[in-house]
């Protein structure tokens, strides 16, 4: 679908994550029954089977791109409004005064905007997190604060990492996650516009149509020294994986590590890419030589890794919203299984994902509206996001 189809189609909605540049759908839900006893026996009966999921609504939010937790964190879950404000979910109850209010250095509205965070590994003791937004111009910005309880220091500030991104608005990436290693990667898109104008995916001299891996505590940062280009001529040294058009949402499994990508595409293809635990590292997800598995542009794609799961716009998908592999034990039979969604098609999907193929694909009951994000708290409960205000935590159906 074209970039002004898709704007047609959601005129009413911030287009986030892409149709060429779009976004996501909404759902509601009940608690699971409880575990009856056996009258004779006294014995607990066999838990339910956990084959599907639903929504529990978390509370109502604007326009929300993302939410997550720090480590360790039970009580409290924070949520991202693309405006530029970051709100605190204390115990079940949103506390009335933002975590950070920063609209005033945030361009909002399309596909830009706060778009996420990333609480760092041990922040418990440094309180450094780190956010991604669009400023003023377009150019796109990745900025350390430091936490105090309920409420960031502004003045904390620090410039981790900058984009030049002017030209277009759509495209902008936008995912924040720190990996198995504690390492920071960072998702950046092609540039924007149609058709990787800027050849952007398959050429290492540039951090577009990338995903970045970093230290961020250097000055501005520092580069890993196992970074697959460190040292090649021509290349940036904090790439990681290239071959991306608009990787919105990436992941890691919190239990094997393994790295989850859902790129955006073009007119005709949706797709996610899986590799295993550092099989990432120089990785190339094939744009703008292929969209999905299908010939885009042709021409040298090295190593192309090709998805492990493709949908047809044909079909009504048009912006893919990646999500997480199920962890919680709360989850039972649905544990290790990845979910995701499209903003078109407002539905929850569920796949098991191995290196080149995904299996036990299935449609969950839950439908998300707007589905602009997903989100894991600090105990791997998943969660899904509608950009038309609603979060929603994915619980088990008994």
């Amino acid at each position: 679908m074209s970039l002004l189809a898709c704007a047609s189609l959601l005129l009413t909605i911030p287009a986030l994550t892409a149709c060429n540049g779009s976004d996501p759908e909404s759902a509601t839900v009940t608690e699971p029954a409880t575990t009856s006893r056996d009258g004779a026996t006294e014995a607990r009966a066999a838990p339910a089977a956990v084959t599907d999921l639903r929504r529990r609504r978390i509370g109502t939010f604007s326009s929300p791109t993302y939410v997550t937790a720090p480590p360790g964190d039970r009580r409290r879950l924070f949520v991202v409004e693309q405006g530029g404000t970051i709100r605190v979910v204390h115990r079940g109850r949103r506390l009335e005064r933002p975590f950070l209010d920063i609209r005033d250095r945030v361009q909002a509205g399309g596909e830009q905007g706060l778009l996420s965070m990333a609480f760092a590994p041990n922040y418990r003791k440094n309180r450094r997190f780190y956010v991604y937004y669009t400023a003023e111009g377009g150019d796109i910005r990745v900025v350390e604060f430091r936490g105090r309880r309920n409420r960031a220091r502004r003045g904390s500030a620090r410039r981790v990492l900058g984009q030049e991104h002017s030209q277009y608005g759509n495209h902008n990436g936008g995912q924040l996650q720190f990996g198995p290693d504690g390492r920071l990667y960072i998702g950046l898109g092609d540039g924007g516009g149609g058709g990787d104008p800027f050849e952007a995916g398959q050429d290492l001299g540039t951090h577009l149509g990338k995903i970045l891996r970093i230290n961020p505590r250097g000055r501005p940062y520092r580069v890993p020294r196992s970074n697959p280009f460190r040292g090649r001529r021509g290349a940036r040294p904090a790439i990681y994986s290239y071959g991306l058009r608009n990787p919105w949402r990436f992941s890691f499994d919190r239990a094997t590590g393994d790295l989850t990508i859902a790129d955006v595409g073009q007119n005709a293809w949706e797709e996610v890419n899986f590799v295993r635990r550092g099989r990432g590292a120089g990785a190339n997800f094939g744009w703008d030589a292929f969209e999905g598995t299908h010939t885009y542009e042709g021409g040298p794609a090295p190593g192309h890794v090709p998805p492990v799961i493709e949908h047809s716009h044909g079909d009504g998908f048009c912006s893919i919203t990646g999500g997480y592999v199920l962890r919680h034990r709360s989850y039972r039979e649905l544990r290790g299984t990845y979910v995701y969604g499209d903003l078109c098609e407002g539905r929850v999907r569920a796949a098991r994902l191995a290196p080149r193929r995904a299996t036990g694909r299935r449609v969950l009951s839950p439908r998300v509206s707007t589905l602009s994000s997903f989100g894991e708290d600090s105990r791997g409960r998943v969660y899904a996001v509608s950009l038309d205000g609603p979060v929603y935590r994915l619980v088990p159906r008994r």
